[in-house]
């Protein structure tokens, strides 16, 4: 016994390679059980061939096969929504906690810093996107400090070269799930969310942008909720950080802002400036997207096992 919960990674692109090199460097409580993957030359499989953890390339299939897979209890998908729904339904009938990070959103939005440990023991749990978690906790630090937040809106600015085929297939699910959740953790009451896949050579930092339109509170309570935000998450990603100084503008009865869903509306509008470097686990530092997104996804993971192991001491 090491003491630790086994786990398996479905999807051996960026993502799912940069997560199993977190998992085997920096997890209290997890170690590898299997990568599995559909391209038997992907680089993700022979990697981790390389490191002793046990591979498939035939999907959940092969996953579902695999010798050691009753001693598997935790499974991050890393695939795309599509493909989680079949995934997640064949892993929950065998009693597997899910942690999806897909924008699929089957399982309720986890962001550590905004809802911690509340899903924790909810059997699939979801990641949001990597565009979600670099700016969701900054829309709900500005929403802490105010009466109300009207409207969020995030753009995420990634290498086109830290994006992987599985992230260019959910494009149209990133959006869509990235604006929910700017409504539902964020506390947005209304949420926009826009991608930007940058082909600059050399390839640039993860950059993003959040603009909120909120009512009631002052600036220097926005300003401290969102630097104390910032200190917070960089907990966990340490190469978060603001780009600059946070940016004010008063939106008053003169140019009100047309707000669909919402009408006309007045307010304060602030602009938090972030970038993300990355810890170069995998990719190069300018990856930051695979970052947070990984480092997210090990700490929900890390906190469950920790339960988990406790448990079955007791």
């Amino acid at each position: 016994m090491s003491g630790k919960v086994k786990c398996a990674i479905i999807g051996s692109g960026n993502i799912g390679t940069d997560l199993m090199i977190k998992i085997m460097r920096t997890s209290k409580n997890l170690e590898m059980g299997a990568m599995v993957g559909i391209d038997p030359n992907s680089d993700g499989l022979a990697r981790a061939a390389r490191l002793g953890v046990p591979v498939t390339h035939e999907g959940i299939e092969g996953l579902l096969k695999m010798a050691n897979y009753k001693d598997i209890r935790v499974v991050f998908d890393a695939t795309s929504a599509g493909a989680h729904v079949r995934n997640n339904a064949l892993l929950q009938r065998d009693g597997k906690k899910v942690i999806d990070l897909t924008p699929a959103a089957i399982g309720p939005f986890t962001i550590p810093v905004i809802n911690g440990d509340a899903n924790i023991n909810e059997p699939n749990v979801n990641m949001v996107t990597c565009g979600g978690q670099a700016t969701i906790p900054m829309v709900y630090a500005v929403r802490r400090a105010v009466e109300r937040v009207v409207y969020g809106e995030i753009v995420a600015s990634i290498s086109s070269k830290s994006a992987g085929p599985g992230t260019r297939a959910n494009i149209d699910e990133f959006t869509e799930t990235t604006s929910k959740a700017i409504e539902v953790l964020g506390g947005a009451e209304r949420g926009k969310a826009i991608i930007v896949l940058n082909p600059a050579e050399p390839p640039l930092i993860m950059r993003d942008t959040v603009f909120t339109l909120s009512q009631g509170g002052g600036r220097d309570a926005i300003e401290a909720s969102i630097l104390e935000m910032e200190q917070a998450v960089r907990k966990y990603v340490p190469g978060y950080r603001l780009k600059q100084k946070v940016q004010f503008e008063v939106i008053g009865d003169n140019a009100p802002v047309r707000i669909p869903g919402i009408g006309y509306a007045t307010g304060l509008k602030t602009t938090i400036l972030l970038e993300v470097e990355g810890a170069a686990h995998y990719l190069p530092a300018y990856a930051g997207n695979l970052d947070i997104m990984t480092s997210a996804a090990l700490v929900t993971a890390d906190h469950w096992a920790a339960q988990y192991l406790a448990k079955e001491a007791a």
